[in-house]
């Protein structure tokens, strides 16, 4: 997952909870070409490569600009929950604004996935809007794998949205997707 401090700003009164007057925080997933929100990453042979360096070829392949991923940078490991019985491993990478900025433009222009694997890069909204919208929409979509518990595990974890407010999104995404009749 990278992440960088943004000098987004919402316009007008549309917060549902305090934001403080400080910088806030966004992090990427990607649309796949199965429609699914999943985060940059592939395949690695341990006998060829190590985790840091097969994320790095992924990400270079996803978004089109090298990123050096170290062991620092390592969140946590899950057993996929269904076939193919894949161990996932999660990183977190901070970054700045402006590198958030050239990546998301070098995903559409110069990566080798863009258009077959990745379909394009989103923000995570880290805010709820007073209409609902937001983190709880944007939960309510349809995740690749546990990319939707490892997300939640990242925010709660790296403290970017307070245990309430994501507990709180996470039950109004529930909702919304039972309302809509889709699966969890």
């Amino acid at each position: 997952m990278l992440g960088a401090g943004t000098t987004l700003k919402c316009a007008g009164e549309c917060w549902e909870m305090p934001v403080p007057a400080v910088t806030l925080q966004t992090f990427q997933m990607q649309m796949r070409f199965d429609g699914l929100l999943g985060f940059p990453g592939g395949l690695v042979k341990p006998s060829e490569e190590s985790l840091e360096a097969g994320l790095t070829r992924e990400l270079q392949e996803e978004v089109g600009v090298p990123v050096a991923v170290t062991a620092d940078d390592y969140v946590s490991s899950h057993l996929a929950p269904a076939p193919p019985c894949l161990i996932t491993h999660f990183y977190t990478k901070k970054i700045e604004e402006a590198e958030l900025i050239d990546i998301e433009r070098a995903a559409v222009a110069t990566a080798a996935d863009h258009g077959l694997e990745v379909l394009g890069m989103v923000r995570v909204p880290l805010y709820t809007l007073r209409n609902g919208g937001g983190l709880p929409w944007f939960l309510s979509h349809s995740f690749i794998s546990n990319s939707r518990a490892q997300l939640l595990e990242a925010l709660q974890r790296l403290g970017l949205v307070p245990l309430r407010a994501l507990e709180e999104a996470v039950r109004q995404a529930d909702v919304r997707r039972a309302d809509q009749g889709e699966p969890h």
